[in-house]
């Protein structure tokens, strides 16, 4: 069986430190509101045992580019 979450075109998933959120916030000037949600249900989520309140940091490739995003995890 395959692991659907382990798939090389689903991108790398992260939970943030404290201390990187911490970062992030100040050097973007936002707070946790202002990030876009990820339900703790996501099958990533799971995997990595991400809670509400944590910050995942999900790494893209395109065109051999990388891209960061980051979620919040919410209730659902």
């Amino acid at each position: 069986m395959v692991n659907k979450s382990d798939h090389e075109i689903i991108p790398v998933h992260e939970i943030l430190k404290l201390k990187e959120v911490n970062e992030l916030l100040e050097s973007k000037g936002i707070t946790l509101e202002n990030i876009p949600k990820i339900f703790e249900s996501d099958p990533q989520c799971q995997k990595l045992g991400a809670k509400p309140g944590h910050v995942l940091k999900i790494q893209r490739n395109d065109g051999g580019n990388r891209y960061l995003y980051y979620r919040v995890v919410v209730e659902g």
